[in-house]
């Protein structure tokens, strides 16, 4: 891959749908710039892809300012950020920790927004450019005991088609894609994959990162992977009542407190 190739930021790169981003435009000729926290993982994919690497906590909003600083001046114009990086929190408003609460919207929701105002500058530069934010099928409906997760792929999505509007005005498009279950390293999905019927409905990260390219190319402004998700995600919207009966019988029986 060739130095001169356009740049591309990916949050969330050091393994899972973040590496296969990052393998994906490499391979088209990009210039990619990862980041993540595992130092040692990114080490090893950027000299694999070409690359280069910035340590990055996303969820320290300073910290996301100061290495989006450092790219800039390396490479004043960004054609494409990848907000991908998240975490997971398979818990309950109330019977969850109150730091994993806090951490998993800091990480989901605030580290897309300070990722793509730090790297506006650079979006703006390279314009005509893209903006792709990884949410999830979770940011379209909340069922389940992951409320904190899903409340923060909302925002997320909420932020998403927010600012879609006034980034267009200045030359960047925004891409929102929602993948439902992924089997990744940082959310296993051993419930699907140990069952060999279920096992097929449940891709790898590759398979998200080859929507992320057809979402660019195509100029796609939301699209729900695998397709039939979506009209799962609709239900709440358009039967409301029949998805709260639903929940409460099989969702959890007491409240911790």
């Amino acid at each position: 891959m060739s130095a001169a190739g356009p740049v591309a930021v990916i949050t969330g790169a050091s393994s899972g749908i973040g590496e296969a981003i990052a393998r994906a435009l490499a391979g088209r000729g990009y210039r990619c710039v990862l980041l993540a926290r595992r130092d040692e993982l990114l080490r090893a994919l950027a000299e694999q892809v070409g690359g280069e690497f910035e340590v990055c906590d996303v969820s320290e909003r300073e910290q996301v300012e100061q290495v989006a600083a450092r790219v800039l001046e390396r490479h004043p114009q960004v054609k494409l950020l990848v907000n991908n990086a998240g975490i997971a929190a398979r818990t309950s408003f109330f019977g969850g920790e109150s730091e994993r609460i806090e951490a998993v919207v800091r990480v989901n929701y605030l580290g897309t927004v300070w990722a793509t105002r730090a790297f506006l500058p650079g979006l703006e530069a390279a314009a005509p450019s893209d903006v792709v934010d990884v949410v999830s099928v979770a940011g379209l409906v909340a069922v389940g005991g992951g409320g904190p997760y899903a409340a923060s792929k909302h925002a997320q999505l909420a932020f998403s088609r927010g600012v879609q509007p006034e980034l267009a005005r200045r030359g960047v498009r925004v891409h929102t894609v929602c993948p439902g279950f992924v089997e990744t390293e940082g959310f296993p999905q051993d419930r699907f994959t140990r069952n060999p019927l279920l096992r097929r409905f449940v891709p790898g990260p590759e398979y998200v990162a080859t929507h992320v390219l057809r979402a660019v190319d195509r100029n796609l402004r939301e699209i729900v992977i695998p397709w039939w998700y979506r009209p799962l995600a609709f239900l709440p919207t358009v039967a409301p009542g029949l998805v709260a009966r639903v929940l409460e019988r099989v969702g959890p029986s007491r409240v911790h407190s």
